[in-house]
């Protein structure tokens, strides 16, 4: 048997001695205890050293990803011959990489946990096994190649950067909470002075710009907000403050709400910023689901999942429910209605439809997502041609939903369709009826009372209907009633009895 072994110097084809020694896996360490019982048990047949550090990434980012590299295929190639290809087999250490060899060159592989000891045993005796390599330069070469692999795995195009979007998102929520707390500490605390403002005034930052530049109530007539404030609510707020029901405060009270204010002032800005950061990352990494969902919930769709290929790979169901998860699984559990959407609910076009269509809409934004999400992550184009494609179809869809239950409420259904005359041949001539007679009275009053019986039928027939169907749904939910409980009842004692 061969014995493939990889290094951070190069790739080393070791020789078994005895094959047998293999089949007892507990036992074969005691073969490694000393470099020389090591040299008795495997023997060194070739060593393929790489040629540079260039080289040597090549090879382990093949190796990682259970791939042959070409340095590798053309080792093998060279050391083993057709003959010994089809007679000997060769160990490999990983599985992946094993059923890759096998693959490519037809030479059989072992690669189960049995050759685990076996590749301890030549780690520990490398250096005796091979000559000329010392432990000091191997430490130096791994840790040069392992430096060389980190910075490759963590290398990335400034235009296709996931990473920062999902910060960017999880900052943007974080900044509107402590926005939202700073705001209604604010006017919590310049309400006691003010009370007023806060009905007339809804906006955080116009509210904290109004502060700094009003200070006191009183300097409410003197102060111009015609920069922060439309005159209609400037002219209402003086008016307000002239007959205010606040408090007095003092000095050092409007010092520290105006360092409030400030806090407030510039988390605002800061976020606005943060936004428009946001939008271009998102148009750079994914224009077309940018397009179809907007930038908000596509970077918490990718947030969500982590990165842009790991959406890219979801199924168009799980894209819809994404963020729904406890309710899809507590729906399982009780064998309830699953939820029809997620995440994807805060988009603009389900925000557009009927609540009747939201859940068909959310399914067709969902599909026409994962298609875009595979062109933004896998394609080679940089243009939102595909999203913009399906938000027009998506909208189209919204309108032949909408135009059609309006149609369906306006249908007129005085046009009723005519029943088909049939002539029955069975019938005879009757020489009676050409008699003219007078109908007696009693005959007239019957004909009238005909119709009036009919009708007391049908709503006879109408509440036994109505009666049987009740006690049906009623036996059906006592049935359904008593599953359950005995259910609960079998849970129980299996609990006990565990």
């Amino acid at each position: 048997m061969l014995v493939l072994y990889e290094t951070a110097a190069g790739y080393a084809l070791f020789k078994l001695v005895n094959d047998a020694k293999l089949e007892k896996a507990d036992d074969i360490w005691k073969e490694f205890e000393t470099a020389e019982k090591a040299n008795q048990a495997v023997k060194l047949k070739a060593f393929s050293k790489f040629e540079n550090t260039t080289d040597a990434l090549s090879a382990v980012t093949g190796l990682v990803e259970g791939k042959v590299p070409k340095n590798l295929k053309k080792f093998l190639e060279s050391e083993i011959s057709e003959k010994e290809m089809k007679k000997e087999k060769l160990i490999i250490s990983d599985p992946k990489l094993g059923s890759a060899v096998n693959k490519k060159l037809g030479i059989n592989v072992v690669s189960d946990s049995t050759v685990m000891d076996l590749y301890r045993g030549i780690r520990e005796q490398f250096e005796s096994l091979v000559s000329g390599l010392s432990h000091d330069d191997l430490t130096a070469m791994s840790l040069g190649l392992s430096h060389s692999l980190s910075r490759y795995k963590l290398k990335f195009s400034p235009d296709k950067v996931d990473t920062m979007i999902v910060q960017a998102i999880a900052l943007l929520d974080d900044l509107d909470k402590e926005l939202n707390t700073y705001a209604m500490r604010v006017k919590e605390w310049y309400g006691w002075h003010f009370p007023e403002m806060g009905k007339l005034l809804v906006d955080n930052l116009a509210y904290a710009k109004v502060i700094k530049a009003m200070g006191f109530r009183t300097n409410a007539a003197t102060t111009d907000l015609s920069s922060i404030l439309p005159e209609e609510l400037e002219a209402e707020i003086k008016e307000a403050a002239e007959i205010s029901m606040g408090t007095e405060i003092s000095d050092e009270d409007i010092e520290n709400i105006n360092a409030l204010c400030d806090q407030v002032i510039n988390i605002t800005e800061y976020r606005t910023q943060l936004y428009e950061y946001l939008k271009n990352r998102m148009n750079a990494i994914a224009p077309n689901l940018t397009a179809l969902v907007g930038e908000l919930v596509g970077a918490r769709l990718i947030a969500h999942t982590g990165s842009l290929m790991n959406l890219a790979k979801q199924p168009a169901s799980t894209i819809q429910i994404l963020g729904a998860e406890k309710a899809l699984f507590r729906a399982l559990k009780t064998k309830h209605n699953t939820p029809k959407y997620g995440l994807i609910y805060h988009a603009s076009l389900i925000g557009q439809a009927a609540p009747k269509f939201k859940a068909k809409v959310a399914r067709m934004l969902s599909t026409k997502s994962a298609i875009a999400l595979r062109v933004d992550a896998l394609g080679e184009t940089e243009t939102a041609d595909i999203g913009i494609d399906g938000r027009e179809q998506v909208e189209a869809r919204i309108k032949m939903l909408e135009g059609r239950a309006w149609g369906l409420n306006n249908k007129d259904k005085s046009n009723q369709k005519q029943q088909k005359f049939k002539l029955n041949k069975n019938a005879q001539y009757n020489t009676q009826d050409d008699v003219a007679t007078s109908a007696p009275k009693q005959d007239e009053e019957m004909t009238e009372a005909k119709p009036e019986e009919s009708k007391k039928r049908a709503a006879e027939d109408d509440l036994d209907s109505d009666k049987k169907d009740k006690k049906a749904k009623k036996e059906k939910k006592e049935k359904k009633d008593k599953k359950d409980k005995k259910d609960k009842k079998e849970k129980k004692e299996k609990k006990k009895k565990d």
